[in-house]
């Protein structure tokens, strides 16, 4: 039901801002700034995505939770989306989910609401069965019947 309202009331309040600002201002100002907020959209994403990467790769390198940084980049990316698309009201969303304060209180609101039921990073190592010795070399061999072979000279690799 939510999502149906948003496809509903997302064009409607889009179209009474494009006719109110058109009015208001003009055909090529508002069409100026409808471009203007696209391009600028797409550079803060472009440099808020960088920021949120490196967040994300670092929590990898030190094993902890992912969670925060994967929901950042998530509503970075959602913020993309909302600000190349044309409109005040999805740019003024878009702008607001760059803004780091914003996208906490997102997080904090999405985190009381959602419950994580495991968690588990990395996959699970057998136990070695003998200490690392670096002349070890691991394989598997299956013995051959030299009976069924034909003779054939060495190859050159191995002495006889």
């Amino acid at each position: 039901m939510w999502l149906f309202l948003a496809f509903l009331l997302v064009p409607l309040i889009e179209i009474a801002l494009f006719i109110q600002i058109g009015g208001a201002i003009g055909l090529w100002p508002t069409l100026a700034i409808v471009v203007l907020t696209a391009v600028l959209g797409a550079w803060l994403v472009r440099a808020q995505g960088a920021m949120a990467m490196g967040q994300l790769r670092g929590s990898f390198s030190r094993l902890d939770d992912p969670t925060e940084p994967l929901a950042h980049g998530a509503m970075i990316l959602v913020s993309g989306a909302l600000l190349l698309t044309p409109g005040f009201f999805t740019d003024a969303v878009g702008f607001a989910l760059l803004m780091p304060p914003v996208r906490q209180a997102v997080f904090k609101y999405l985190r009381k609401r959602v419950h994580v039921a495991r968690f588990e990073m990395g996959p699970e190592r057998p136990p070695r069965r003998y200490p690392r010795d670096p002349d070890i070399i691991e394989g598997e061999y299956e013995e051959i019947d030299r009976s069924d072979r034909t003779e054939q000279p060495p190859s050159g690799w191995t002495k006889h």
